[in-house]
């Protein structure tokens, strides 16, 4: 899969790109399912919130065959590559769950911030991937961006240890206002199978979720190989040491595996 030129034109002058519906129903229904059999597993790479609710899943391609399928798909591998011009690796992979009722804010942050601070990524040349595996809507969370914030370069943060249960390099009030104030707030919303592209440096967030409808969204961070971190502090589930280029699957992996997993259970 390729991106045309005016979804390149976008993503460079926005920081942002939304694909609609680029995974299928049967492709979204397994990752659904298997979601939240790992959501119910009590293992470090699961992390909850302080209500008990799942709040991320780490490195899930490393140990359930759909999410590994998902993180060397070609529907998302090219595109990224298409950017950079370069194989890429994955530098991280979590699934987040912002609850019915219960889903905690994410406070407003760059994510090149961290790689860099944590990691020691040398460049922004990581790339964002976030697949929706419910409806986003405008009312259960969704994730806002703030567009073009992706030129104001690695912005100072604090990190905040305490907000929530996920320690995060985050933005002070008046940086997060001046760069609305510029460029506006967007929150992309879409069906389940829609996958957005957002750059290293925008500036992102969410607000808690307190509707009956839960959020799960896939966010995978596919690094170019040359751009690989050089002084990991995290553990090794949270930011990968393997930065072998991942090799795209068949684009009807998925499809094949939800196949297979329906025969077995009949």
């Amino acid at each position: 899969m390729r991106l045309t030129q005016d979804q390149l034109d976008q993503f460079q002058t926005e920081g942002w790109l939304l694909l609609p519906e680029l995974f299928t129903a049967e492709e979204v229904d397994l990752l659904r399912r298997e979601a939240e059999a790992i959501y119910r597993e009590h293992r470090p790479e699961v992390w909850r919130e302080k209500t008990g609710a799942p709040r991320t899943a780490f490195a899930a391609h490393t140990y359930n065959e759909a999410f590994r399928l998902l993180g060397a798909h070609p529907r998302m591998i090219g595109p990224v590559e298409q950017v950079f011009g370069e194989k890429v690796y994955m530098h991280q992979y979590k699934i987040n769950a912002k609850s019915a009722f219960t889903g905690e804010v994410w406070q407003w942050h760059q994510d090149y911030g961290t790689w860099k601070r944590d990691d020691g990524m040398p460049e922004p040349r990581a790339m964002n991937i976030s697949v929706f595996l419910d409806e986003v809507m405008p009312i259960n969370g969704p994730l806002m961006l703030v567009p073009r914030s992706q030129t104001a370069g690695d912005l100072k943060a604090s990190h905040d240890v305490e907000t929530t249960s996920y320690p995060l390099w985050t933005l002070d009030e008046a940086t997060v206002t001046r760069l609305v104030a510029q460029g506006g707030i967007v929150a992309p919303t879409g069906k389940p199978g829609s996958m957005l592209m957002f750059h290293g440096n925008l500036v992102h967030g969410s607000a808690g979720n307190i509707t009956p409808y839960p959020r799960k969204i896939v966010y995978l961070t596919l690094n170019a190989v040359s751009n690989h971190i050089r002084t990991p502090t995290r553990p090794d589930f949270i930011a990968h040491r393997d930065f072998t280029p991942i090799e795209p699957v068949a684009d009807d992996a998925l499809i094949r595996l939800a196949r297979a997993h329906r025969q077995a259970a009949e």
